[in-house]
C-alpha cells in the first residue's frame, strides 16, 4: 500500500517520527477531497516519481533529511517538474483545506506540519477542542518485550478482545 507511504520511508531514511503518520493522513485527506488517491499505488521508485510530479522538484534544502546517499542521488536524477497546483487538482476544495493539505504533504518531514499544528490550523480549529484531547507531556511506555513470539501476541490480543467482547468466544465455538 504505497499510496500512503511518505517519501522518507520510500527513500529508506533512518530518522523518522510522527511525521510519517501526518503524511498518511494527508493522503487520506486528499482522497476525501478528490474522491480518488492522490498517489496511485505502484512500486517504490514510481511512487517517488509520482510524489515529485505532484509536489514539484525538490530544492537542495528539501533533500537534506535524506541520509541514504543512493536515494538522494536517485531523487536528483528525476527530471525537473514544477509540480501540480493542488488548487487545480481540487478545484472545489476550500482554500483553507488546500493550505492544510500543502502543509501536510511536505516532502521533507522536518518541515511537515505536526499533528498539533494541523489540529490548530484554521481549517480544523472549529472541530478541535484542546481541553477534550490534551497533549501528552510524557512519552508513553508500552513496556513491550521485543522478544515476544507472534503466537503469544495473538493469544494476548484474543484475551483482550474477550475482555471487551465475551460473546466472541461463543461465536468461535459454533
Amino acid at each position: 500500500m504505497f499510496d500512503l507511504v511518505p517519501p522518507g520511508l520510500l527513500l529508506c531514511c533512518d530518522n523518522y517520527g510522527t511525521s510519517i503518520d501526518v503524511w498518511s493522513i494527508g493522503c487520506i485527506f486528499a482522497e476525501l477531497l478528490g474522491r480518488k488517491p492522490i498517489f496511485l499505488r505502484t512500486e517504490c521508485l514510481n511512487q517517488l516519481k509520482l510524489i515529485v510530479n505532484v509536489l514539484g522538484t525538490m530544492s537542495e534544502s528539501d533533500l537534506e533529511f535524506i541520509d541514504n546517499p543512493k536515494a538522494r542521488r536517485y531523487i536528483k536524477t528525476l527530471p525537473y517538474t514544477p509540480g501540480v497546483p493542488l488548487t487545480s487538482m481540487y478545484p472545489h476544495a476550500h482554500i483553507l483545506a488546500i493550505d492544510l493539505l500543502q502543509k501536510i504533504l511536505t516532502f521533507d518531514p522536518t518541515k511537515r506540519i505536526s499533528v498539533t499544528q494541523a489540529l490548530e490550523h484554521p481549517y480544523m480549529s472549529p472541530l478541535h477542542d484542546p481541553s477534550a484531547n490534551p497533549n501528552v507531556q510524557v512519552p508513553i511506555d508500552l513496556d513491550i518485550d521485543e522478544n515476544i513470539s507472534s503466537e503469544m501476541i495473538r493469544e494476548m490480543m484474543w484475551h483482550e478482545m474477550l475482555h471487551y467482547l465475551p460473546e466472541a468466544a461463543a461465536a468461535v465455538n459454533m
